[in-house]
């Protein structure tokens, strides 16, 4: 169980209004992945709302992928090891960028909330600054699914049709 979670959340788009609750919903998404994967101590993440052609940009620097996504994760760790916040003694776990236009499509498209979405986006994202993947297709990908779910019914938020998420 992690002691503390520091979750910084920051809006940085005007397209799609942050209803009421989204940020509390967030930071109940990290707690609940960490509380899954038995993360000890305690940690920070930083949430960023950008709008499609912010993420446009982050992904053609980063990624070499010179299109929009949905969400994008900036790992601070590898194999478990993580900086340090020398102030608080947290583990920084990394950024965790969502298009908040992105994901009101999404939301549309596969028929549920913005709010799943968001919570989706945000679970996908925290198991890959804990060093989950999925590039392969393989079994990774099965397991993050497992574990997206998992913690997403646990917060009320369960899948209510079949839908693929690409990354």
């Amino acid at each position: 169980m992690p002691d503390k979670v520091k979750v910084i959340i920051t809006n940085e788009q005007k397209e799609v209004k942050i209803p009421t609750g989204m940020r509390m919903l967030v930071r109940r998404c990290c707690t609940a992945v960490l509380t899954l994967e038995n993360f000890e101590g305690s940690a920070e993440v930083d949430v960023r709302f950008v709008n499609d052609a912010e993420i446009h940009r982050l992904n053609r620097e980063f990624r070499n992928v010179d299109k929009s996504t949905d969400v994008l994760s900036f790992p601070l760790g590898e194999n478990g090891v993580y900086d340090t916040n020398p102030e608080t003694g947290a583990k920084m776990l990394g950024d965790i960028v969502i298009s908040m236009e992105h994901a009101q499509e999404q939301a549309k498209r596969y028929c549920h909330s913005l709010q799943r979405e968001v919570g989706f986006l945000t679970v996908h994202s925290m198991l890959h600054l804990l060093g989950y993947d999925h590039v392969n297709e393989g079994i990774e990908t099965v397991r993050m699914r497992e574990k997206e779910e998992t913690v997403l019914t646990q917060l009320g938020l369960k899948r209510d049709s079949s839908y693929y998420m690409g990354d």
